[in-house]
């Protein structure tokens, strides 16, 4: 008997043949997001409170230029960039990743709890062991990873595994939001404050150490999960089909899991939590492209664009005093979560 077909411009299987083609929409949504990017990276080097002209950019990248122009450009707005679209770029993907294990549109990394959980590894690692960077990082890291295994074990069993995993996961992160204001709260005035600016989720006073150890965890697992993108794009046929057509089924959902937390809890770790970029990126992409499985590559430029867009308008329209990103995300994202759950519950009902 044939395998099932399944619509879409990126999947078809026939015959017991898989082919993975990308779709020419997918081509075009990658390459706007990409040219996004690239305008928004040129703006960011060249305004705000210091104008630098692009040829004064790159003579200071080349070691050419004054110390000035060194300071503003590799020591602050260089940092901030690279940041923006390193953490962008491993939410979006960690959100697709996901939302297409748990076949949940809610089952981000922020909704679902593993954010929170990352946000509690630092908040312990400053109030309580008086951690610096390093080790905030590590604790994030810790946190997230401990938060995932938590809400993974709790929701494994028969039943509607990835439903049951995202509501798991909002209490889980309801609880451990509840320990975050509890620790900030019992904390001395000045390590709660910085405790509470760093939740705020900011690209600010971040320097390369940060963005070293952001950007080893992404070169690793992104080519992991890209490589993985069509077993991915298969589990959302289910586990049984996915089991016939090859996929070791226990095996790639445990190293996808792993991979997609880890790229969120790198993330929380480098720049504080970003609320609501994993969850509309890659649903954005998906849009976009309009394929009827993960786009991780779209997904991940569609979300390095939202963030380096999302950051140069904070810093450039709220001076002299710029608004965390942070804060930015998620206003928007509340507003989109909002219209997200009116669709599904209007698509529900007809």
């Amino acid at each position: 008997m044939n395998a099932p077909l399944v619509t879409g411009r990126l999947l078809r299987l026939g015959g017991g043949r898989i082919s993975l083609r990308v779709g020419p929409r997918s081509v075009v949504v990658g390459a706007v997001a990409a040219v996004v990017v690239v305008v928004g990276a040129l703006l960011a080097m060249t305004t705000g409170s210091f104008p630098l002209t692009l040829t004064e950019v790159a003579e200071t990248l080349v070691g050419q230029g004054s110390r000035s122009t060194e300071f503003i450009v590799l020591d602050q707005r260089l940092p901030r960039l690279v940041l923006a679209v390193g953490v962008g770029a491993a939410l979006a993907v960690s959100g697709a990743v996901l939302q297409s294990l748990s076949r949940n549109a809610l089952g981000s990394p922020d909704v679902i709890g593993f954010t929170t959980g990352a946000s509690t590894g630092a908040l312990v690692a400053i109030v309580v062991l008086g951690a610096g960077t390093l080790g905030t990082s590590l604790g994030a890291l810790v946190g997230g990873l401990l938060t995932a295994l938590l809400v993974v074990a709790l929701s494994a069993g028969r039943g509607t595994q990835g439903l049951r995993m995202v509501l798991i996961g909002i209490g889980i992160g309801a609880a451990l939001l509840a320990v975050n204001s509890w620790l900030i709260t019992t904390a001395q005035l000045q390590t709660a404050v910085d405790a509470q600016a760093w939740l705020l989720g900011d690209l600010s006073n971040r320097g390369w150490p940060q963005i070293l150890a952001l950007a080893a965890v992404v070169v690793v697992l992104l080519p992991v999960l890209f490589a993985l993108g069509r077993r991915l794009a298969l589990l959302e046929l289910g586990d049984r089909p996915a089991g016939a057509l090859g996929v070791d089924v226990g095996r790639t959902r445990t190293i996808l899991l792993l991979c997609a937390v880890a790229l969120a809890a790198a993330s929380t770790a480098a720049a504080g939590p970003i609320p609501f970029l994993a969850l509309a990126a890659p649903q954005i992409a998906r849009s976009l492209t309009r394929a009827a499985t993960p786009v991780l590559l779209p997904s991940a430029l569609v979300g390095a664009a939202l963030l380096v867009v999302s950051d140069l308008a904070v810093t450039r329209l709220f001076q002299p005093v710029p608004l965390p990103v942070g804060v930015a995300t998620g206003l928007i994202g509340g507003l989109y979560l909002v219209a997200l759950l009116v669709r599904l519950w209007r698509g529900s009902t007809t």
